[in-house]
């Protein structure tokens, strides 16, 4: 491994577009750890912890604690890639549930908008749930809708 490949805080923060107090939080809590430390005492760290901010980040705008990211990440990091594509499924199928008890929650407020509002919120909707399901059909392998 080159010094080149060895991010200082400040440099990974950058380049992960989180403020360096969040990953020097992170590493104290352990959800990252640095691959090892400067002759001046800088923790150092590599690509892989780059991309492990980025599961984080995308963990915690799908509403995960801190807690249970680390639950998934130590999961991750224990399973194959095969695994991780079935777990992944699974968690979006739960995810898919939520939304569908979401959805029925709002259809009396649904069912009193004015014909032009429906229409207007049906439009917005039908191209992002046609692209969610075209991107379940791939992951699936049964092919596309279209």
């Amino acid at each position: 491994m080159t010094e080149a490949t060895l991010y200082r805080i400040g440099e990974l923060s950058k380049l992960a577009n989180i403020s360096a107090r969040t990953i020097d939080y992170y590493t104290s809590i352990g959800l990252i750890m640095p691959v090892k430390r400067s002759n001046v005492n800088y923790r150092l760290y590599n690509v892989e912890t780059l991309q492990r901010l980025e599961r984080i980040e995308s963990l915690k705008k799908d509403k995960y604690t801190l807690e249970e990211i680390r639950s998934i990440l130590e999961q991750w990091d224990h399973i194959s890639p095969k695994q991780e594509i079935k777990q992944k499924l699974s968690d979006l199928e739960k995810q898919l549930s939520a939304l569908q008890r979401e959805v029925k929650q709002l259809e009396p407020v649904l069912d009193q908008l004015k014909p032009k509002q429906a229409k207007h919120l049906y439009t917005r909707l039908l191209p992002q749930t046609a692209a969610c399901m075209e991107a379940l059909m791939i992951l699936m392998n049964k092919g596309s809708l279209m």
